[in-house]
């Protein structure tokens, strides 16, 4: 058996429609996308970082996605959509390679739906962060999320949890993304 880096990354994802059958119907749906750059040799992926004045997930590492609308002709138009009002990502540029089983947010109910889309690198994209909803666009590479992983109990509106967390030059993530990040580098 070849290592992963020799496998074509759709062998290692889930379906969409395999995804799909895991997707309680409990909970407001959505959907992220992980756009994933420079596999295989060089693998990175783009966060967001949102705004520190937002109502929701304030300040917050995530990844380009938000709430279904009716107009979407399904879950996978919901990422690339979000993706493209938040940081600008043409869906053109986006090759869906697969999706993972859906996460569900403790606190605010959601059932975000995960699509990974292979793009170019990030020098070849025109990113721009949507400003009233995303403060910066980052790209960190597979290899340092995995170096910053770390098991941490954090506390969350009085609450102690006990959580996967990544810390990336300064940049925490943790919750939904963390647990959808963690399924991908297991992944792959």
């Amino acid at each position: 058996m070849g290592n992963k880096s020799d496998t074509p990354l759709g062998d290692l994802l889930l379906t969409p429609e395999e995804a799909s059958t895991m997707a309680g119907r409990r909970g407001t749906q959505a959907a992220v996308l992980l756009a994933l750059y420079g596999w295989p040799q060089e693998p990175g992926l783009i966060f967001t970082e949102r705004r520190a004045d937002l109502r929701r997930h304030a300040g917050e590492i995530s990844f380009p996605g938000g709430r279904q609308d009716p107009e979407d002709e399904d879950l996978a138009a919901t990422a690339l959509r979000e993706a493209q009002e938040e940081i600008a990502l043409d869906p053109a540029s986006v090759g869906l390679a697969g999706a993972l089983p859906p996460v569900s947010t403790f606190v605010t109910g959601y059932r975000v739906h995960p699509f990974v889309g292979a793009v170019p690198p990030p020098g070849e994209l025109e990113l721009r962060p949507n400003p009233s909803e995303v403060e910066t666009v980052l790209t960190f590479s597979l290899e340092l999320l995995r170096e910053g992983y770390e098991m941490r109990r954090l506390i969350r509106r009085g609450v102690p949890i006990h959580t996967p967390t990544y810390e990336v030059e300064g940049h925490l993530i943790w919750g939904a993304t963390a647990r959808i990040l963690g399924d991908l580098l297991n992944r792959l």
